[in-house]
């Protein structure tokens, strides 16, 4: 029951609620659309897929492959959750803060900024 969720907890779901839209937001495509580099044969399937550059190791990728993360953090590693208003400001941002990174380069960064919010 959610009564008894903790606030870690709503705050959790909520946060997940939120990025879930973020799937839908149309800057991400058009991230995406930046940094396609056109149809190649997939290695993993030998079929013929849409490839994307990633903004950090500039290797090419399939899109499963990729992610579009945002330059500056939804949540300041140094600042940490600030409010509602801003995390939503933040994550429905326009296109100049957002780049396609491959699975491999944007976990090298997800963890980075994780580190840092440890140490606040």
């Amino acid at each position: 029951m959610a009564t008894n969720w903790t606030d870690g907890r709503k705050k959790s779901f909520i946060t997940s609620l939120i990025r879930a839209g973020f799937r839908r937001w149309p800057p991400k495509y058009e991230a995406l659309a930046k940094a396609k580099v056109g149809k190649k044969v997939n290695k993993a399937t030998g079929r013929m897929a849409e490839h994307y550059k990633c903004a950090k190791c500039k290797k090419h990728f399939v899109g499963k492959d990729v992610q579009v993360d945002h330059i500056k953090p939804v949540v300041c590693p140094k600042e940490g959750f600030i409010n509602w208003d801003t995390f939503i400001d933040r994550l429905l941002c326009t296109v100049d803060n957002l780049q396609v990174l491959c699975t491999g380069c944007h976990k090298v960064k997800t963890d980075k900024e994780r580190q840092e919010r440890k140490k606040k």
